[in-house]
């Protein structure tokens, strides 16, 4: 197994923001690093999901351990064969995978040398991954996703989520929003793709997206709190858009060029987008949220932390 965003991931607190570090440091807590060892007791755990009577077990297959680096043009055997072995576990039972592809632990070699998903080349790395387990998974594994929780980078102030998400890095001198919804691209594409390689490598493959889903309501029924809330709901869930529908709504494309940010977008991303709509959208739901306008307000453009 290669080194992951999580390898390197400390533990936040209070007032504490969680970091990454170049290697394991002494003194740092990671939370990865201490668990329920699932790697080496998922026979026992599987069988007590079985005692529950579970159906189906989402979770993830981890980019390092099929190409340790994510650059590699050859997957890793052995971490190839852990999969094999603990989808006929969960067979064995009855039980159903639902996996996502990349779920907050992208390798770091990615990071460093690439960049995360603010370089295209990504689509490439990412899509081999995904070939790979699919023709790989295609007869134990019916229900994949793309990138988890892909909607969580909409909260691009903080840097965290834009890490755990797509890899960023980004100077405190550059456009966190704008870099925000390039990556965003990138990944549309990446999954777009992969949606397109597992059809045509067995069509009855399912393959979704993944969004968190927080509603954010109108804090009262004045019009302009309704006009905030909405717009607050467009621009937090525009990824579900995009990945169902296959286009870009209209209202973003204006909000960017108001911004005036430049995208790298071909029209073959578009069309990649449009032939790889995902086939169904899973969510996770948290809590909700209420939203005011603020006074003279004119775009109602919503800001996770001021909103």
């Amino acid at each position: 197994k290669g080194v992951s965003i999580a390898d390197v991931m400390t533990a936040g607190a209070k007032g504490v923001a969680r970091r990454v570090t170049d290697s394991v440091e002494d003194g740092e807590i990671y939370p990865n690093h201490w668990g329920n060892d699932f790697y080496h007791k998922y026979p026992e755990d599987i069988k007590l999901f079985a005692e529950l009577g579970l159906k189906c077990f989402r979770t993830s297959i981890a980019w390092t351990r099929i190409f340790p680096n994510g650059d590699e043009t050859e997957p890793n055997e052995a971490g190839l064969k852990f999969y094999d072995d603990m989808f006929d576990e969960c067979l064995k039972y009855g039980i159903q995978p639902v996996i996502t592809l990349s779920h907050f632990e992208m390798p770091y070699h990615l990071v460093k040398e690439y960049g995360g998903w603010s370089n295209r080349k990504m689509i490439e790395f990412f899509d081999r991954f995904a070939e790979v387990c699919f023709k790989r998974y295609k007869d134990k594994v019916k229900y994949w996703m793309t990138f988890n929780e892909i909607n969580n980078q909409t909260d691009w102030p903080d840097p965290h989520p834009l890490l755990q998400n797509s890899g960023l890095q980004i100077d405190k001198n550059d456009n966190w929003e704008e870099e925000m919804f390039q990556a965003a691209h990138y990944e549309f594409v990446a999954s777009a793709d992969a949606v397109q390689i597992a059809h045509r490598i067995d069509p009855s493959l399912q393959v979704g997206s993944m969004i968190a889903m927080c509603p954010i309501y109108p804090l009262t029924s004045k019009p302009a709190d309704i006009m905030k809330a909405e717009r607050a709901m467009q621009y937090r869930y525009y990824f579900g858009d995009v990945q169902s529908l296959g286009f870009y709504p209209e209202w973003i494309q204006k909000y960017w060029a108001r911004k005036g940010y430049n995208l790298d977008i071909f029209a073959s991303d578009l069309a990649t987008i449009k032939a790889g709509t995902v086939d169904y959208v899973g969510f996770s739901y948290y809590m909700s949220f209420a939203t005011k306008a603020h006074a003279g307000e004119t775009h109602f453009d919503y800001d996770e932390h001021d909103d």
